[in-house]
């Protein structure tokens, strides 16, 4: 795959803009996570993750989900930049998405406004939107990125983006 940044338009961003590295971003849209046929989380206080080549990756504050959306889960990864995370599966009803939710619980210096919040993975979800618009998950099964309109890439994450 040959890499062709997209000139973003009027009110986009792209993804090679975004440092490396990763940015913190605090934002007020509205971030609506639904799953199993329920809202369980809705924001107005979200961090973004911006780190080039990705779309961003919305941090919510574990406040801002309903009791027992999160169930701590298996396992850990670790991160260059952010430091290791620890994992949850999100709940709602009779539906569960196994290691669909991470956060840092030490997170690195510069990295400490993830220590009280959670990412998850759109693609596990059944909807998220950010100010109304559906969110796009993010190719592969690796990274946690909301793609909306806003956006452009390419987006590392599909099949032979691994080396960029």
């Amino acid at each position: 795959m040959t890499l062709q940044p997209i000139v973003p338009g009027p009110g986009q961003e792209s993804v090679w803009d975004y440092p490396r590295p990763p940015r913190l971003e605090t934002t007020v849209e509205r971030v609506l996570i639904e799953f199993g046929g329920v809202v369980i989380a809705d924001s107005t206080n979200s961090v973004r993750v911006l780190e080039t080549s990705h779309p961003p990756v919305y941090y919510v504050p574990f406040d801002d989900f309903i009791a027992g959306a999160l169930a701590p889960a298996e396992g850990s990864s670790l991160c260059e930049y952010k430091g290791m995370a620890a994992y949850y599966d999100v709940v709602s009803g009779q539906r569960r998405a196994p290691r669909a939710g991470w956060t840092y619980p030490t997170p690195t210096p510069g990295f400490e406004a993830l220590q009280t919040r959670v990412a998850i993975y759109p693609g596990a979800m059944d909807r998220c939107l950010i100010d109304g618009e559906v969110v796009k998950a993010q190719e592969g099964d690796f990274y946690g990125g909301w793609i909306t309109s806003r956006i452009v890439g390419p987006f590392k994450g599909a099949p032979g983006t691994w080396g960029w």
